[in-house]
């Protein structure tokens, strides 16, 4: 797979840019799988693939202990004999503090506990430390960056990262931190449903007077759901409305089905093991009824036997027609605060992996009156469109398009009473900057404290509490009589900025609003520093780790196939499979990741006959008491 970095010829200059192709990227960080993409040659963007040709990674990351982290498909296996060392579904962690996660009758208890961190945002404690999920996110992208650069031949020169449009301050500036800890410069945060639409824009509808109209982007992901209502004319994209929930998807999906799998087993006060291996079985299950009308769920018991139950797609939509359904709720709004009605749209558009679920795409089509588009691949859309957007802001292409996204959530400060006094409304297109006079409330007053609130609501106890800054130096006078003018700007990743001055004398305050639930500065740098004098040892252990991982998983397979099948072997055929496999144990013994890689080979090499023995085992059985015509 080619991806674009300079495709000059020398002498020449490249078109339309004169300069040489910067590496840029998209990054879809998600709450059950991230991606990463790039502009390839022939100009469309693909998503870069890991060295196995997955382009998804999981965003699951596991902490061994003593520096020692795994991230991806490792982790994810590591998840169901070390859960509590082993952190999933992160981002619905991201900008939220104990407390409101405690509030949250959605929340669903993880198997590791969770703790006030320093700067109000929840922390993790797992394998005897303290992590934040700003920490864990940046692990996740840590590992897309170094694949994009072994991709694409050099260091990232930024990266555009994608956010649930509904995603408040909080939390598009903990994912902003998590970039920058993972050594990643952010050309601009995007929303998800705007980087699809992007996607889908460039490929569908290039030129010509088909170059219009009206769509829904229905994105719905392992934890978060989105609906942006975006019109399309002459190569602009404006964002009309967006509405959402960041804090359902298809993890709740998976809550309802592993509840219904613990009712089934009469269990009660499942450990932690047990637990995570109910929790993986029913995301299997729920993965599985995409396309099957029945599936079997397995689960072996701590006696040895196997517990198994059936569950149909017709149960599994009844656990979860009400979250489906309360989607449209959330649509209908959208609609509505848009001005417009669903027969007026051109197209609706899916994104994110549970819209693979058919009840989702039933709802859809019934929502919104017409069947959805889904040409492109709903994993892989969110990325997609990031890449073209990263290539844009680069300059490494022009192009006629234009993004104008809007605010998610009315912006505005608190007044007496503790009442908010809304200053730039939701669904505001960005940049913005608006203003607003205020005056003093007593008879002298020489300094006022701005309170900067997010949210919906009217008191700001319903909204959430952003920044807190005081104006000094008001000229004394009588209440009233002062004039305070009070600017909010926000820029295009939908951070925020807020100025007041005293007109009479100029005295002017301003704060970049950085939430309570992000790092602070001097964290962040701390942390980069950390990163740098241990970056060696640290990938040093992680390959280790993850070597110990492989030779583990190849052990556990001999030993399993040594007793099901150990009578097509010799003694001494035996005693030679033994003798590799124990020298593959030793290796264990020593903290060097290429023996253990060396060894995990020669044992492969070794057993290659008993594998064939095995697999023409297997063809005789399938085939015996059959004709071959059978097999026509």
């Amino acid at each position: 797979m080619d991806f674009l970095l300079d495709i000059a010829e020398p002498g020449q200059s490249a078109a339309p840019h004169a300069g040489p192709v910067k590496r840029v990227v998209g990054i879809d960080l998600g709450t059950t799988y991230s991606l990463v993409a790039a502009m390839s040659t022939d100009g469309g963007p693909l998503c870069i693939p890991d060295a196995e040709g997955q382009c998804a990674l999981p965003s699951v990351v596991h902490y061994a202990g003593q520096r020692q982290i795994v991230v991806g498909r490792a982790a994810q296996q590591l998840a169901l004999s070390h859960p509590e060392r082993t952190i999933s579904s992160v981002k619905r962690l991201m900008g939220r503090g104990l407390q409101e996660l405690q509030k949250d009758p959605t929340h669903a208890t993880p198997p590791w506990p969770l703790q006030d961190g320093e700067g109000g945002m929840v922390c993790i404690d797992v394998a005897d430390r303290l992590v934040s999920p700003v920490e864990v996110s940046a692990e996740i992208l840590k590992v897309l960056k170094l694949r994009a650069e072994e991709a694409l031949g050099g260091p990232l020169q930024g990266a555009v990262v994608t956010v649930p449009a509904y995603f408040d301050d909080a939390q598009r500036q903990a994912t902003k931190d998590a970039a920058r800890l993972a050594g990643l410069e952010v050309l601009r945060l995007v929303n998800e449903p705007t980087a699809a639409a992007l996607a889908y824009g460039l490929d569908r509808f290039e030129g010509g007077a088909d170059r219009q109209g009206l769509f829904a982007i229905y994105d719905l992901g392992g934890g978060t759901f989105d609906v942006s209502i975006l019109r399309l004319e002459q190569g602009v994209f404006q964002v009309l409305a967006t509405g959402g929930n960041s804090r359902l998807g298809g993890d709740d999906f998976d809550q309802r089905v592993l509840t219904e799998i613990v009712t089934l087993l009469g269990e009660e006060g499942l450990d932690g093991q047990r637990l995570q291996a109910c929790r993986q079985l029913a995301r299997n299950t729920k993965e599985a009824l995409t396309t099957a009308e029945q599936v079997n769920m397995p689960l072996p018991l701590p006696d040895g036997t196997v517990w198994q139950q059936a569950m149909t797609r017709s149960r599994f939509e009844t656990l979860i027609e009400d979250l489906v359904r309360s989607t449209g709720l959330v649509c209908r709004r959208a609609l509505k605060d848009a001005g417009i009605r669903p027969e007026q749209l051109q197209g609706v558009v899916l994104v994110g992996g549970s819209t693979r679920v058919p009840a989702v795409r039933r709802y859809v089509a019934e929502l919104f009156g017409r069947e959805p588009l889904s040409d492109l691949d709903p994993d892989q859309v969110v990325a997609l469109g990031a890449a073209h957007q990263a290539d844009l802001l680069a300059g490494n292409k022009e192009s006629e398009l234009l993004l104008l996204d809007v605010t998610p959530l009315s912006l505005g400060l608190e007044t007496m009473g503790e009442l908010v006094e809304k200053v730039i409304p939701r669904n505001t297109p960005i940049p913005a900057a608006r203003a607003q006079a205020f005056t003093t409330f007593k008879d002298g007053q020489s300094a006022m404290a701005i309170h900067v609130v997010q949210g919906e609501r009217e008191l700001v106890s319903q909204c959430r509490s952003l920044a807190r800054f005081e104006l000094r130096g008001i000229p004394p006078m009588v209440a009233g009589a002062a004039r305070i003018r009070v600017t909010f700007r926000v820029d295009a990743d939908g951070l925020l900025t807020v100025a007041a001055q005293e007109e009479t004398t100029g005295v002017e305050q301003s704060v970049v609003v950085k939430p309570s639930y992000g790092l602070s500065d001097g964290q962040i740098e701390q942390m980069l520093r950390e990163a740098l004098t241990h970056g060696a040892d640290d990938m040093r252990l992680r390959l280790l780790h993850e070597a110990k991982v492989e030779a583990e998983r190849v052990l556990h397979a001999l030993r399993a196939a040594l007793q099901q099948d150990g009578d097509l072997l010799s003694t001494a055929e035996r005693e030679l499979v033994e003798a590799s496999a124990g020298r593959l144990l030793e290796s264990l013994l020593v903290e060097d990741h290429e023996r253990i890689n060396q060894q995990v080979s020669r044992l492969d090499k070794e057993t290659t006959f008993f594998a064939q023995r095995r697999m023409d085992r297997g063809i005789k059985a399938a085939m015996q008491g059959r004709h071959v015509g059978d097999f026509a």
